[in-house]
């Protein structure tokens, strides 16, 4: 495809309003929802019944063993066994504007059907890349290529190509979503709980007319609504785009875990129908419904403990400026790779001492040795002892036992000093501890390769 000159599609800059995205797992939210309530109704079967069923399904219109009931309705379920990859892109779209427009927010969510192991991989949207038959550019002007030169496929095939060519990974599917449809969700369910770390005050954060309206949120514990947990997750004051990310995917590990309390799935039902319309006004996907409904399927039997997240940040880019002055982010490929390896393994990667574990996905990890410090950050006595023994007896060298340098941890976290992400995340999931309490460290002198800091949500080691 023949090269477009960069100077045609410059567009004058504004002050842009980020887009949270939830990614799939609001995909998950509406379709389990619509279907529990909706499956019945004659609209719904007839949309069932067009053409695109995903290989490996069951036909909607009869019955099938491939068929799950949740409260008394039916579902299909995902048949087929190649793990699933979907780009979440989420869009800078205003009432008052037409496109077409960049890309603010980008995901790939992935899904291993055999092994039921899930990921999620931020691209940031400085991101310097070859966009395939648009020479180099910021990785979120791809969608914008896409549908101003009208690109087969329109702007999200475009991203899509894109995505698939720099980070070497198959994507399936695409969703694109606005931020209206994610607060009006967050409303829905009744708000997230979500705890913040540190203080946040900005007074140039932007309202909807290109002005500001100043933020301020403590540090601590908050119940957000949707216009609080979508100013909380785009906020850059005082952080990076990076530190942006990874409130994104802390916001979505509190949606997922919201919606999947079976106790709450029965009254969200009720709303079916304006949440299917909310779906359909909101989000364009080339996913049909039935396979819509079938992944969500699949996704309720994922582990949310397990679930990978992973953020392409500063350990994986360099900083660049252009010839015409913007500053970009210029991928290290070989770090980049170490980061979409992790996200996407297929089984949790537990390499016995001295010896290495062949993962299903074909990645084959270096076997660690890694040193840990166990740290207690609660007032409960004896639990950084009693979780000591317990990683000792499951292999893993403790060299030190203390106190953390406060009491008052909300949250548990496992530091990784050093780059020992197979150890990092093994040391969560035996602790049933999230995804995102692997956390980088900044202390590389530090004595231990691993610090892990127990905070007031840990029950404590298992029991035997």
């Amino acid at each position: 495809m023949q090269q477009k000159s960069r100077s045609m599609v410059r567009r004058k800059r504004k002050n842009t309003v980020p887009v949270l995205i939830t990614g799939m797992l609001v995909i998950i939210f509406l379709v389990i929802v619509g279907a529990i309530a909706v499956s019945a109704l004659s609209w719904v079967r007839g949309m069932l019944a067009r053409p695109g069923i995903a290989s490996g399904l069951p036909a909607s219109s009869g019955p099938s063993e491939n068929v799950k009931y949740q409260f008394g309705q039916v579902l299909p379920t995902w048949t087929g066994t190649k793990r699933v990859t979907v780009l979440l892109l989420g869009i800078d779209e205003r009432s008052q504007e037409t496109g077409p427009f960049r890309t603010d927010t980008m995901m790939l969510l992935t899904l291993d059907p055999t092994t039921k192991m899930a990921g999620v991989l931020s691209i940031p949207r400085d991101l310097w890349v070859p966009i395939p038959g648009y020479g180099e550019g910021r990785i979120n002007t791809a969608h914008f290529l896409g549908d101003l030169y009208k690109h087969t496929g329109g702007g999200p095939m475009l991203a899509r190509e894109t995505v698939e060519y720099n980070l070497g990974v198959p994507i399936d599917f695409h969703v694109r979503l606005n931020f209206q449809a994610f607060v009006s969700l967050v409303n829905m369910i009744g708000g997230v709980d979500i705890y913040v770390e540190k203080e946040i005050y900005d007074p140039t954060y932007p309202d909807y007319a290109y002005g500001y309206d100043p933020l301020y949120i403590e540090a601590g514990w908050h119940h957000f609504d949707g216009e609080m947990a979508l100013k909380y997750a785009r906020t850059r004051h005082g952080s990076s785009d990076f530190d942006r990310a990874r409130r994104q995917q802390q916001v979505m590990s509190a949606i997922l875990e919201k919606v999947t309390n079976i106790g709450l799935l029965p009254d969200l039902a009720k709303k079916a129908p304006e949440i299917y319309k909310m779906l359909e006004a909101s989000v364009q996907t080339d996913m049909a419904l039935d396979q819509m409904l079938a992944l969500a399927n699949l996704a309720t039997e994922v582990d949310r403990s397990t679930i990978r997240y992973g953020v392409i940040d500063q350990t994986c880019t360099q900083q660049w400026v252009t010839a015409d002055g913007a500053q970009v982010l210029i991928p290290l490929r070989d770090r980049m790779r170490e980061v979409r390896d992790y996200v996407f393994a297929a089984d949790v990667l537990t390499p016995a001492p001295g010896q290495g574990n062949t993962a299903q996905s074909g990645i084959t990890p270096t076997p660690e040795v890694a040193t840990i410090s166990v740290l207690n950050g609660t007032a409960r006595a004896g639990l950084a002892g009693m979780t000591s023994d317990y990683l000792k007896a499951q292999g893993l060298d403790v060299t030190a036992v203390g106190n953390a340098d406060r009491q008052d941890y909300a949250q548990s976290v496992v530091v990784m000093n050093r780059d020992k992400q197979f150890t990092a995340a093994r040391i969560a999931s035996l602790l049933h501890l999230p995804a995102t309490a692997v956390v980088r460290g900044t202390d590389s002198g530090a004595a231990q390769d691993i610090t892990v800091i127990l905070g007031n949500d840990y029950a404590g080691p298992p029991q035997d």
